[in-house]
């Protein structure tokens, strides 16, 4: 016979089970707030309500992923079968600890898998998304301060990615038979070399006439490149810091790939703008070269609108992936990711509701906090 608490003392346990989010909150929100002239664009955003909301439902999830260990209570893959389908706050008979969001069809807590869910957002959707910007501004922006035919053959070929049907694209990307091919791991190879370049190029332009910093920061760049690009890639990391599980990097590069046209045309579109101001004459006076011109003339003027896109991709970067764990593509079907645990609940919805509300909340909640968070950010670019 299986117990259960009431509401209030469910609600209660919740909050509970998440204190050092909270605890962690406070001091990043407190500390942001207090020292938000010193931060920049990150501080202005403090200034509007929007902005405190879309960054606090940020940080929750965040704090949530890093520390999903601490708070949720039981192994998100674990099973106790007396607790299949069992509702809201059904105390574990012999244990005495609780599943405060009950238990889905395969007698799983339903908390703690929602919070380890926020793991594999807040893993993949942030960094694909980082990816993508590194090998759209690689190419856009050559694209748009060249023009000529470099600009014609990168915008065909973006054009080419953005004119094939997304869910298709990601279709073709992610089903499990490509993982049998050398298709996932050639594009990984390919995309996963721009951010050494970008960097590379950065340091070079700005400080090849210092020698000795020069050279130390290309060798950490090569160095710290290489070592995520060895194990991200090929599964080789000496120190097993640096891996990727194989469905994981299907996705990942899924999104690169079919991200990358649009930050490269957002891109190209601003260097297009910004190379006719003046600053960016005078650079040209001086004798600078072209691509010191676009890294340290013209990039960080472009930071606004790619902060902004930044925040929204992620957002349709999460949905993406609750939208491919819902039709059961890319990730492991025993995955803890909230749109796999919404496929696994929605087969019962008549019977049961409670497995697929956590997860649909979280994946709405996520999404709605990085859109007031773009909406904050857009706003004060825009004041700027």
């Amino acid at each position: 016979m299986i117990e259960y608490i009431g509401a209030f003392q469910i609600v209660l346990g919740v909050i509970a089970r998440f204190w050092p989010v909270w605890l962690c909150m406070a001091i990043v929100m407190g500390a942001s707030i207090f020292y938000r002239k010193k931060l920049g664009l990150y501080g202005q955003i403090f200034g509007s309500g929007v902005g405190v909301t879309g960054v606090a439902i940020c940080l929750f999830w965040l704090f949530s992923a890093i520390f999903a260990s601490t708070i949720a209570p039981f192994d998100p893959l674990g099973q106790m079968a007396i607790m299949k389908d069992a509702l809201p706050g059904a105390i574990v008979p012999g244990d005495g600890r609780v599943y405060l969001f009950g238990g889905d069809k395969l007698a799983r807590d339903v908390f703690s898998r929602m919070v380890y869910g926020s793991q594999i957002v807040l893993i993949i959707a942030p960094a694909a998304t980082a990816f993508a910007i590194m090998v759209g501004t690689t190419l856009g922006l050559p694209a748009g301060y060249y023009g000529g035919r470099i600009d014609s053959v990168l915008s065909f070929l973006a054009n080419l990615v953005l004119a094939f049907p997304v869910i298709l694209l990601f279709y073709l990307l992610v089903t499990p038979g490509i993982m049998d091919t050398p298709i996932p791991y050639g594009l990984a190879g390919l995309f996963f070399i721009f951010p050494i370049i970008f960097f590379a190029t950065l340091f070079y332009t700005r400080y090849k006439d210092r020698g000795m910093l020069l050279y130390v920061q290309l060798a950490l760049t090569f160095l710290i490149g290489g070592w995520i690009y060895v194990g991200l890639v090929f599964d080789a990391d000496p120190l097993g810091i640096v891996r990727i599980d194989p469905n994981q990097l299907n996705i990942f590069v899924a999104v690169v790939f079919a991200s990358s046209p649009g930050v490269f045309r957002i891109v190209r579109g601003l260097v297009m703008d910004i190379k006719t101001r003046d600053y960016v004459a005078a650079a040209q006076t001086r004798g600078e070269s072209p691509w010191y011109i676009m890294l340290w003339e013209i990039l960080p003027n472009a930071r606004g609108p790619l902060i902004v896109d930044a925040c929204l991709r992620i957002g349709y970067t999460t949905i993406l992936l609750g939208t491919l764990g819902y039709f059961g593509l890319g990730l492991a079907p025993e995955s803890p990711d909230w749109g796999t645990a919404i496929k696994d609940a929605s087969r019962l919805l008549r019977s049961f509701i409670h497995p697929a509300l956590p997860p649909t909340i979280a994946l709405m909640s996520f999404v709605l906090g990085l859109n007031l968070l773009a909406d904050a950010l857009r706003e004060q670019s825009m004041k700027d």
